[in-house]
């Protein structure tokens, strides 16, 4: 049985995830800081008894990584969806953007992808698995034409280096890199009014995780697989 880790689960993107990958019969990991609240992963666990985990864990706590890279000893991984990410303060003009809501941003959207890459790399090598980013649009520099949003987009910009750079340096472990964006989707973070809603998204991406191997390996494309300008 094939096995999916994918962070942030729980709401909207990474619910979505667990929800098709689940309906396909994998083995499906979750995590999200606060499990206890997560009600409808919780419907999931009891719909799904013996085919799905749930981990409490903040990707930017180095004792919760600590700990997971011991939970996953040995536990092999055959595609990991770094998707937990956050926004910010929304509106925030020049002027007035404070360095700590960057820090806090950054940490979440930028140094955490890595750290959990980091983290379960032995599980990933075991599969010759495959990492697919959760990024977006408002990190490509080709596509700024409106500015503003200084915090996501910064920390979008240097997630998609840092995409592109596992890429690289993964190709000897046969593990492939997909840099993803979800298009404008119904969730939180969307608002109502976006394009699309998760199961669109999240069915297209799936398909493109599905295609991803080593000759497409780093590519930065929208969820129907188009290319993006970096």
């Amino acid at each position: 049985m094939k096995t999916v880790f994918i962070t942030g689960v729980n709401r909207g993107i990474g619910l979505e995830f667990c929800r098709q990958y689940l309906a396909q019969g994998w083995q499906v990991i979750g995590t999200c800081r606060n499990a206890s609240n997560a009600m409808e992963c919780q419907q999931l666990l009891d719909a799904y008894p013996k085919h799905m985990q749930l981990f409490e864990l903040d990707v930017c706590n180095e004792q919760h990584l600590q700990g997971l890279k011991q939970t996953m000893q040995g536990v092999g991984i055959d595609v990991f969806i770094n998707n937990a990410g956050v926004y910010g303060p929304k509106g925030v003009v020049l002027g007035d953007v404070e360095a700590s809501d960057m820090a806090e941003v950054l940490q979440v959207n930028t140094i955490a992808p890595l750290m959990m890459v980091q983290t379960l790399l032995p599980s990933l090598v075991l599969r010759q698995g495959k990492i697919a980013i959760i990024s977006s649009k408002m990190g490509s520099m080709g596509d700024n034409t409106s500015g503003g949003a200084y915090t996501y987009r910064a920390s979008k910009a240097a997630l998609n280096a840092i995409g592109l750079s596992l890429a690289q340096d993964l190709k000897d472990d046969d593990i492939a890199v997909a840099i993803l964006h979800p298009g404008w989707v119904q969730t939180d973070m969307g608002g109502p009014n976006a394009w699309i809603t998760t199961e669109q998204s999240v069915n297209e991406m799936i398909q493109q995780i599905t295609r991803l191997d080593l000759s497409t390996t780093g590519a930065f494309i929208n969820y129907d697989g188009q290319p993006l300008p970096w």
